[in-house]
Protein backbone atom coordinates (compact mmCIF):
# COMPACT_ATOMS: atom_id res chain seq x y z
CA UNK A 1 0.00 0.00 0.00
CA UNK A 2 1.35 3.16 -1.02
CA UNK A 3 1.51 6.55 0.82
CA UNK A 4 -1.77 8.01 -1.00
CA UNK A 5 -3.93 4.19 -0.85
CA UNK A 6 -2.96 4.56 2.62
CA UNK A 7 -4.43 7.99 3.55
CA UNK A 8 -7.04 7.30 1.41
CA UNK A 9 -7.87 3.81 3.09
CA UNK A 10 -7.25 5.90 6.66
CA UNK A 11 -9.63 8.86 5.80
CA UNK A 12 -12.30 5.79 4.71
CA UNK A 13 -12.11 4.24 7.76
CA UNK A 14 -11.79 7.94 10.11
CA UNK A 15 -15.51 8.36 8.35
CA UNK A 16 -16.81 5.39 10.48
CA UNK A 17 -15.20 6.29 13.59
CA UNK A 18 -16.45 9.87 13.21
CA UNK A 19 -20.09 8.66 12.60
CA UNK A 20 -20.33 5.99 15.24
CA UNK A 21 -17.39 6.08 18.11
CA UNK A 22 -17.72 8.07 21.26
CA UNK A 23 -13.96 8.73 21.08
CA UNK A 24 -11.96 10.47 18.61
CA UNK A 25 -8.45 9.50 18.04
CA UNK A 26 -5.18 12.24 17.79
CA UNK A 27 -3.43 11.41 14.61
CA UNK A 28 -0.15 12.08 14.21
CA UNK A 29 2.78 11.16 11.63
CA UNK A 30 5.86 10.12 13.98
CA UNK A 31 9.11 9.71 12.41
CA UNK A 32 9.88 6.24 14.30
CA UNK A 33 6.15 4.72 14.37
CA UNK A 34 4.83 5.96 11.37
CA UNK A 35 0.88 6.85 11.62
CA UNK A 36 -0.18 7.16 15.74
CA UNK A 37 -3.49 6.88 16.69
CA UNK A 38 -3.71 8.65 20.38
CA UNK A 39 -6.51 8.26 22.80
CA UNK A 40 -7.49 10.78 25.33
CA UNK A 41 -6.17 9.05 28.01
CA UNK A 42 -2.22 9.37 26.18
CA UNK A 43 -1.63 5.98 24.88
CA UNK A 44 -1.35 5.34 21.30
CA UNK A 45 -1.08 2.93 18.79
CA UNK A 46 1.15 2.77 15.27
CA UNK A 47 -0.54 1.85 11.82
CA UNK A 48 0.89 -0.59 10.07
CA UNK A 49 0.51 -1.09 5.79
CA UNK A 50 0.41 -4.45 4.51
CA UNK A 51 2.08 -4.85 1.20
CA UNK A 52 -0.03 -7.79 -0.23
CA UNK A 53 -3.50 -8.71 -1.21
CA UNK A 54 -6.24 -6.32 -3.00
CA UNK A 55 -7.24 -2.87 -1.95
CA UNK A 56 -10.11 -4.48 -0.04
CA UNK A 57 -8.33 -6.56 1.58
CA UNK A 58 -5.72 -3.81 2.70
CA UNK A 59 -8.27 -1.50 3.71
CA UNK A 60 -9.87 -3.96 6.06
CA UNK A 61 -6.14 -4.90 7.36
CA UNK A 62 -6.48 -1.15 8.11
CA UNK A 63 -10.06 -1.21 9.52
CA UNK A 64 -9.33 -4.31 12.26
CA UNK A 65 -6.02 -1.86 13.69
CA UNK A 66 -8.25 1.31 13.70
CA UNK A 67 -10.93 -1.21 15.62
CA UNK A 68 -8.89 -2.21 18.50
CA UNK A 69 -7.45 1.52 18.75
CA UNK A 70 -11.19 2.23 19.26
CA UNK A 71 -12.14 -0.82 21.39
CA UNK A 72 -9.28 0.16 23.67
CA UNK A 73 -10.35 3.83 24.07
CA UNK A 74 -14.22 3.45 24.46
CA UNK A 75 -13.12 0.98 28.00
CA UNK A 76 -10.34 3.78 28.56
CA UNK A 77 -13.41 6.41 28.83
CA UNK A 78 -15.76 3.70 30.97
CA UNK A 79 -18.13 3.42 27.83
CA UNK A 80 -19.16 0.40 26.03
CA UNK A 81 -16.28 -1.08 24.50
CA UNK A 82 -18.19 -2.03 21.06
CA UNK A 83 -17.22 -0.34 18.15
CA UNK A 84 -18.96 -0.13 15.60
CA UNK A 85 -22.57 -0.75 17.41
CA UNK A 86 -24.07 -3.79 15.41
CA UNK A 87 -27.71 -2.29 14.42
CA UNK A 88 -29.61 -5.20 15.28
CA UNK A 89 -27.16 -6.66 18.21
CA UNK A 90 -26.26 -3.21 19.99
CA UNK A 91 -23.81 -3.58 23.08
CA UNK A 92 -23.49 -6.82 22.48
CA UNK A 93 -21.10 -7.10 19.64
CA UNK A 94 -19.35 -5.24 17.55
CA UNK A 95 -19.35 -5.39 13.40
CA UNK A 96 -16.55 -7.28 11.89
CA UNK A 97 -14.75 -6.00 9.13
CA UNK A 98 -14.23 -8.59 5.87
CA UNK A 99 -13.93 -8.75 2.03
CA UNK A 100 -17.70 -9.56 0.29
CA UNK A 101 -17.01 -9.38 -3.86
CA UNK A 102 -14.00 -7.29 -3.93
CA UNK A 103 -15.46 -4.59 -1.47
CA UNK A 104 -14.68 -3.94 2.08
CA UNK A 105 -17.77 -4.22 4.29
CA UNK A 106 -19.34 -4.45 7.82
CA UNK A 107 -20.83 -7.59 8.68
CA UNK A 108 -22.89 -8.42 11.48
CA UNK A 109 -21.12 -11.57 12.41
CA UNK A 110 -24.08 -13.41 13.97
CA UNK A 111 -26.58 -13.13 11.35
CA UNK A 112 -23.62 -12.43 8.60
CA UNK A 113 -25.23 -10.31 6.84
CA UNK A 114 -24.20 -6.89 5.32
CA UNK A 115 -25.00 -3.82 7.02
CA UNK A 116 -22.37 -1.37 5.61
CA UNK A 117 -19.71 -0.55 3.01
CA UNK A 118 -16.69 0.48 4.88
CA UNK A 119 -16.11 4.17 5.31
CA UNK A 120 -20.38 4.22 4.84
CA UNK A 121 -21.74 3.96 8.61
CA UNK A 122 -24.20 5.91 8.92
CA UNK A 123 -24.14 8.79 12.28
CA UNK A 124 -25.94 6.93 15.32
Amino acid sequence: MDDKEFAEALETVLRDLQAQCAVQPHIRADDRFGIMLWSPDGSGQGLSSPLGGTAAERLVHLVDQVQDWAVEALWSEGASAVWPQCPTHPDTHPLTATVRTDTAVWVCPKRRTTVARIGELQTQ
